[in-house]
Order: C-alpha cells, then sequence, then structure tokens
C-alpha cells in the first residue's frame, strides 16, 4: 500500500497548485477579462482598481468584467498598448510582480488552438489571469537491469524563482510565436546541452494544467509534458547557467523527494504524472489516485 504521509504531502502540494478552486479563493471577486469580446482571463479586484487608471486602454464592461479597448484592433496595436501601460506601473513600482521583467512575450488567446489576441509580458501574465503555456521535458535512462532512473536538474541559485530548487531534466515558458517543439528543443540545448538529434526523440504524452493565485493575481498554467528516453552513455551537462547540477536518481527517492520543500511545485506536477503514466503509482495501491489525476487536469 501506499505511505498514508506521502499521500497526504502530495494533496497538500496538489491543493495550493489548484488554490483558485478552493472555496476562499479570490475567484468570487474577480473579474473577467476580454479582449475581442473573448474571455482570456481573470483579474484580482487590486489589480483592476490599478488598471481603471488607464481608461485609454481599459475599460470597465456590465457583469463584472474589464475590457481591452476595441479601438485596440490588431495584435500588434493591443501588444503594444498594454506594454505602454505595463512599463510606466514598472516605472512606478505600483505592482512587485513587474520587477521581475523578462522582456520576454507570451501570447494571449481564448484557447491554444486560437490565433493569439495579443502578447503580454511574461512577468505580467498573472495580473491578467491569463493562461501562461510551456514545455517539461522528464528525462530518464534505464539501468542494466531494465529500471528506471529520472534525471533530475538543480535550478541555479540566481534564478528569479524557486532559486536552488529541483526541477526537470529541462523546461521552458511558451514565448510568443514559437512552437511547442520549437521550445522544446531550444530548452534542451541551452539548459543541458543535449543535442537536437537527441532532443527531438523526446514523445508528447500529457498536459498538466493547474491554477493557484497569489498576492498579485491569478496564475493558470499549462505545461506540455515529453518524456525523453537517454541512452544509459549520456549525460546532460550545464549549458546556459540555469542550472547547477544534474543528478541521475532511482524512481523511489525521486518519487520521496516530490513532497520534500526541495521541489519546484509545478515540477513536481509533472514527475507525478511521469509516475501515474508509468505505473509507480496505481489506483490499487494509491487511495488518492483519482483525486491526484484529476488535479493534474484542471482547467480554469
Amino acid at each position: 500500500m501506499a505511505n498514508a504521509a506521502w499521500s497526504e504531502k502530495m494533496l497538500v502540494l496538489l491543493r495550493g497548485m489548484n488554490g483558485f478552486h478552493l472555496p476562499g479563493s479570490c475567484r468570487a471577486r474577480c473579474l473577467r477579462f476580454t479582449v475581442a469580446g473573448q474571455q482570456v482571463g481573470w483579474i484580482a479586484p487590486r489589480v483592476a482598481s490599478i488598471l481603471a487608471a488607464h481608461p485609454q486602454v481599459f475599460e470597465p464592461r456590465h457583469g463584472g468584467a474589464i475590457s481591452l479597448r476595441s479601438n485596440l484592433g490588431l495584435y500588434a496595436c493591443r501588444s503594444e498598448a498594454v506594454d505602454t501601460v505595463l512599463r510606466t506601473l514598472r516605472d512606478t513600482g505600483s505592482l512587485s510582480c513587474l520587477e521581475a521583467w523578462r522582456d520576454e512575450k507570451c501570447d494571449v488567446m481564448a484557447r491554444f488552438c486560437d490565433a493569439p489576441l495579443m502578447g503580454v509580458e511574461r512577468a505580467a501574465m498573472g495580473l491578467f489571469g491569463v493562461k501562461k503555456y510551456g514545455v517539461h521535458i522528464n528525462g530518464y535512462s534505464r539501468s542494466d537491469t531494465g529500471e528506471l532512473w529520472m534525471w533530475l536538474a538543480r535550478r541555479s541559485t540566481t534564478k528569479q524563482t524557486y532559486p536552488g530548487r529541483l526541477d526537470n531534466l529541462a523546461a521552458g515558458c511558451l514565448a510568443a510565436g514559437m512552437s511547442v517543439k520549437g521550445t522544446l528543443v531550444k530548452e534542451c540545448e541551452e539548459e543541458a546541452c543535449i543535442p537536437a538529434d537527441i532532443a527531438k526523440l523526446a514523445r508528447p504524452v500529457s498536459t498538466v494544467s493547474y491554477t493557484y493565485e497569489d498576492e498579485e493575481g491569478v496564475c493558470p498554467e499549462s505545461q506540455f509534458v515529453f518524456d525523453l528516453e537517454l541512452p544509459p552513455e549520456f549525460k546532460p551537462r550545464i549549458g546556459d547557467g540555469e542550472v547547477q547540477e544534474f543528478y541521475l536518481l532511482p524512481i523511489n527517492e525521486v518519487k520521496e523527494l516530490l513532497v520534500s520543500e526541495e521541489f519546484k511545485p509545478n515540477c513536481a506536477l509533472v514527475v507525478l504524472d511521469f509516475l501515474i503514466r508509468h505505473s509507480f503509482i496505481e489506483p490499487d495501491t494509491e487511495p488518492f489516485y483519482q483525486q491526484f489525476v484529476e488535479a493534474l487536469h484542471q482547467a480554469v
């Protein structure tokens, strides 16, 4: 049977990553954010009051919504108008999340299959509660006896978020205009020095989606998950400095680390998905199996 303490800790982690769906969250007080008549996000009340000072870009709507002005009619025009407001807010220090400005935009759309409506600075995505997409790669190898061992990365201590925490083999945000597979190859090469011909062998296997909230906004995220089996003789190497070390660990050790404070929370969810798909966690031995699966695929 499953370790009851481990299972309870995992439930706590999953609830935290899906806090926006729980009673007592800010969801009931949030305003819907619409662009061109489509809801693309959720805006917390404090952020809504700050955006109200920029009526040339944002306008309130009846029924609890904030909309981008309809005269901002094209992707480039919308992106530029929002970017101007965000830079003003950054310069005035109105919102602390903008201190982590990255000069990297993410596309905004109601659904991933839709045409992007605008691009928004990555550090500001939570202010509008728009979904951020990423690509995460589970790297693993097989021992001489066929057992799976997983590659984990330890994040650099200079990372803006979760410095020094454990991470997947490689991962990255899906920047505006980038494809999922292109992001995968780029992150593998940059972070782990994995050549493109090996990275392209990664198989798309799942998505992991969740929505949490922080002090300044709502954070819906969806990660495209890939599994990459590396040859036993291959060892990832530190590339762009975002990782300080790589580890090849047995699955039982990885599983215990998931519920420790060492792991970056969303990366722990990606590994949990791996453990379920590869039958290291099964419904007859894990009492919270169904809750785990449901929590990994929460739509906003």
